[in-house]
């Protein structure tokens, strides 16, 4: 059961409830992303949270089918299951304590204990009993033993939480797991991770992470393979393993509608392994000055399991060095796809208006009077070629120029077709060389007669102006690192893609983010991923009709948003989950603050 399904307000009480919870996890796990893989784990568990499980209770949960569960399943439970209070638990010893004076003999708590109901070992009782008999003459002090159970559990859940509020460090790499309270609204994002490192070099280095695994609102008998991820220190390893490399190029485009789309991929991992999982923007062949602008475009990289129909996140990149997005840990073996995002703040949509006025040439006729291509475009379709060179080989083949041709035209080109560019073009092992792909295109142009529509076709798709400036596109690598294992990468289209995306989106930010209930309305929540890097806030309707939220980015500072406004509404349908917004910095270099109100516009 997740934070968005609960039946309680996220207010004050709320936060409370996940923060003992998650004080409650960590006391027998080292994070809050690992299962609980055996009832004994989950009676353990929720012993330490001050419930008292009967066998009963915990078969009610954990049933035949059931293989693991997560923390959101956990939290669910105790929404159901109270906490066991002190003066409960007298007032069932009382029952036993036929002459009042607050004392059970020895030999009728041990013929209760371990004859009727779930039933104990004589170890397990003699135990009892020794906490109890106060006075050592055999009699049961129920009101102590009633006393010191719940102490203890107090006193391990408050041991837990302060080492939760201090672990600086798990608090940032536990991505599934709730914040204790929420965000300082005068803090910007840059100073708070300033003061998560400061107080991670005071924390226990001792608490490395390992077992994690996928979080997920399905129930625990659908649970199948979130053990597959692991924040396990990796990187620092002693082992003498050989570390593998495996890369893969890509690109974002701005689609008509400002939406931003990119190839996906899927990572085999033939064996567990600790991973390091990468995306930066990459600069192209042509020479300048200075950076081109898109290698200012934010990047992340989200992982979902792959191979089942019930696609679930593993990880997403959440740590930055220069350009690059980083996620380390340890990945099961198995497969898994790999979903590139940008969150839209710096990759924007360009008026073409007043650039058609300074067209570029793309061909021209030579000194003989044939059709050529000018140097400007020659070295466009360089820098092309160069984005659809997926493996960096220098050469492409049928499935990367496929790529191509689907986003121009919708068609594939067929093998048969492939085989003819054999006959007319340069190819070298089956597959276009950059001078082929020179060839192709200079072909279509002799075709048409010089009508270089079609170029430009070519040329606007991949995110070009008219005076041939990429300003609407932004080519990105994606690297991953294995210890002892060999990782294959490989580039698909996936129609599920943009759904799945939304998907690991939407999840990334109420797991890792804080929520709050919109003022005045039960039935809606805000909540708010806050990274070093990026803010990302998620609006959810659980009510039955819709509404409108008008959002005011007003009294934020050095910060530009997706939606490319200061103030705008959303309307969100019934019973709906909606992104809202992303919001980075203008200028890393500065300290920025996040400060959005949300509030609800009337019904009309």
């Amino acid at each position: 059961m997740s934070y968005l399904e609960s039946s309680s307000a996220p207010g004050d009480e709320d936060e409370a409830f996940y923060l003992q919870c998650r004080a409650a996890y960590i006391g027998v796990f080292r994070s809050s992303l690992a299962n609980i893989s055996s009832k004994q784990e989950l009676c353990r568990v929720l012993q330490l949270a001050g419930r008292n499980p009967s066998q009963a209770t915990l078969d009610k949960y954990w049933t035949t089918g059931t293989t693991d569960m997560n923390f959101d399943d956990f939290c669910g439970i105790l929404k159901h299951e109270r906490k066991a209070e002190k003066n409960e638990l007298i007032e069932v010893f009382k029952k036993l304590d036929t002459d009042g004076d607050g004392y059970i003999s020895h030999s009728k708590v041990e013929m209760l204990l371990t004859t009727g109901g779930d039933t104990m070992t004589p170890e397990e009782v003699n135990a009892i009993f020794s906490l109890s008999d106060i006075n050592k003459d055999g009699k049961f002090n129920y009101a102590e033993f009633c006393r010191l159970l719940v102490s203890t559990v107090d006193a391990c859940q408050m041991a837990s939480l302060e080492k939760l509020q201090a672990d600086a460090k798990l608090k940032k790499q536990n991505f599934g797991s709730h914040s204790g309270g929420p965000p300082n609204p005068s803090m910007s994002p840059k100073s708070a991770a300033s003061l998560q490192t400061a107080e991670a070099t005071s924390s226990d280095p001792d608490n490395t992470q390992k077992k994690d695994s996928r979080p997920s609102s399905h129930p625990p008998s659908a649970r199948s393979r979130r053990s597959n991820v692991s924040n396990t220190a990796c990187g620092t390893s002693n082992s003498n393993k050989e570390w593998h490399h495996s890369c893969m190029k890509g690109c974002f485009l701005l689609e008509e509608d400002g939406t931003i789309s990119s190839l996906h991929y899927q990572l085999h991992l033939p064996h567990t392994a600790c991973v390091t999982l990468s995306i930066q923007p990459i600069t192209l062949n042509r020479r300048t000055d200075k950076p081109p602008p898109w290698m200012y475009v934010d990047t992340a990289l989200f992982v979902m399991s792959a191979g089942s129909t019930d696609s679930s996140l593993m990880c997403f990149t959440n740590a930055k060095d220069n350009e690059k997005y980083i996620w380390r840990g340890e990945l099961k073996a198995g497969k898994y796809y790999l979903l590139p995002f940008s969150s839209g703040c710096k990759l924007k949509k360009r008026g073409r208006k007043n650039v058609y006025s300074k067209t570029i040439e793309l061909v021209y006729k030579n000194d003989t009077g044939n059709l050529d291509l000018t140097r400007e475009f020659r070295e466009v379709l360089s820098d092309i070629f160069d984005m659809i060179d997926l493996d960096g080989n220098g050469l492409l083949s049928l499935e990367e120029y496929n790529f191509l041709e689907l986003m121009i035209s919708g068609e594939e080109c067929k093998m048969g077709t492939w085989a003819i560019c054999k006959d007319n073009f340069d190819m070298k092992k089956n597959q276009l060389t950059r001078q082929g792909f020179m060839e192709l295109n200079l072909m279509e142009a002799t075709e048409k007669d010089g009508d270089s529509d079609d170029l430009w076709t070519l040329v606007e798709t991949m995110g070009y102006n008219r005076r041939l400036e990429l300003v609407e596109a932004c080519p990105f690598q994606i690297e991953v690192l294995c210890e002892g294992t060999r990782p294959s990468l490989q580039a698909l289209r996936l129609d599920s893609g943009p759904k799945l995306l939304n998907q690991a989106l939407q999840r990334s930010i109420t797991l890792a983010g804080t929520a709050k209930q919109l003022k005045g309305q039960d039935n809606v929540f805000i909540y708010t991923y806050t990274g070093e890097h990026r803010v990302s806030s998620l609006i959810a309707n659980k009510s039955n009709q819709k509404v409108t939220i008008h959002v005011n980015n007003k009294h934020n500072s050095n910060c530009c948003s997706s939606r490319g406004l200061n103030v705008f509404a959303i309307e969100v349908p019934a019973r709906t989950k909606m992104v809202c917004q992303h919001v980075l910095p203008i200028s890393e270099k500065l300290d920025w603050t996040y400060n959005c109100v949300e509030t609800l516009l009337p019904y009309k």
